[in-house]
């Protein structure tokens, strides 16, 4: 089995690998290639193995994208910002020679969750709490979860929501408080953002769906584009994703091995090739010892057609596929 966490590394001769890259679970998945070269993915609060507490966003680092090493927990202790809360689809960003934490604070069910932020020297951490950036009932969005990060033109913003509209808003330039007023990205059906930029095109990835229904998980990533990082941004067929338009570019069906596939990362290996980092459910396991979904790490070749992103199939790969180009 590919990037079981107690494993060595893949030799460098190993020519392809099979999904998931790490088990038993990193959900949500916020990847960066780190200042050392290595990559390091982050996941949301979950709890697996033998140990009952939860890990406070689970880090792990790979020098290949396919084998991956748990190194740690971005924090020593909760942010105590908000009385009761986990800390849920966190967002890691390279941003004014520091690395940059963004999390959600919630409940399931939380009447005001909110988002945080969080910084530290080095990749591994120990991240050090910078507090709130705004509850739910401050900013005036509901169900305020899954932040984003993303500096345009050098001004830093962030986008952010789940299922009651995606927002975002500019940051100060220490991206530690909100400045201006909010503007709408995408309609009520989203949640997880997540922006990139390519030939004069910004894309809009988002996860619509149930996320955590084990087996039932209906996740599924849907993409628009747009010439302005503000959009609007549109599907294949020209529908505004203010409408809940969208391009689907990764599901499941019956036949599938997984489910759920979704909350999407990209990043690129050495050869510049785009690689779309999420997770998924394997029906045949799908919780933790927990009850909770069990949502391993995933990732597969994102295929650009005619200005518009892909993935081989619609699906999660199953078979074994080429592995990323490393140096």
């Amino acid at each position: 089995m590919a990037g079981c966490s107690q494993e060595a590394e893949q030799p460098a001769e190993t020519e392809s690998f099979a999904n998931p890259v790490y088990e038993p679970v990193l959900a949500d998945p916020s990847i960066i290639q780190a200042e050392d070269g290595d990559y390091y993915a982050y996941g949301t609060e979950d709890a697996w193995g033998d140990d009952s507490d939860t890990k406070l966003v689970p880090i792990s680092r790979s020098t290949n994208l396919i084998d991956w090493e748990f190194v740690g927990e971005a924090f020593e202790e909760k942010p105590d910002w908000k009385t009761a809360g986990d800390l849920w689809a966190p967002d890691i960003q390279f941003y004014n020679d520091q690395y940059m934490l963004f999390y959600s604070l919630s409940l399931w069910g939380d009447s005001n969750p909110g988002i945080g932020v969080a910084v530290a020297a080095g990749p591994a951490g120990p991240f050090e709490d910078k507090g709130k950036l705004f509850t739910s009932e401050e900013i005036g969005v509901d169900n305020s979860i899954d932040p984003f990060f993303y500096v345009e033109d050098e001004v830093p913003y962030l986008a952010w929501g789940s299922f009651h509209g995606i927002y975002g808003i500019e940051l100060s330039q220490d991206g530690l408080t909100t400045v201006g007023e909010k503007f709408q990205l995408a309609g009520e059906d989203y949640e997880a953002p997540y922006i990139i930029e390519r030939d004069g095109f910004y894309y809009f990835f988002g996860s619509k769906g149930s996320c955590c229904d084990g087996q039932d998980s209906t996740y599924h990533v849907a993409v628009g584009r747009s010439e302005n990082f503000k959009g609007p941004y549109v599907d294949r067929e020209g529908k505004t994703l203010l409408d809940n338009g969208g391009t689907t570019i990764l599901s499941s069906d019956e036949e599938s091995k997984f489910a759920g596939p979704g909350h999407n990362s990209v990043i690129k290996d050495e050869a510049g090739e785009d690689w779309l980092v999420y997770h998924a459910i394997e029906k045949a396991d799908p919780l933790l010892w927990t009850g909770a979904s069990r949502r391993p790490l995933m990732i597969d070749p994102i295929i650009w057609e005619d200005g518009w992103p892909a993935i081989e199939g619609g699906q999660p790969s199953e078979e074994q596929i080429p592995v990323p180009v490393m140096e």
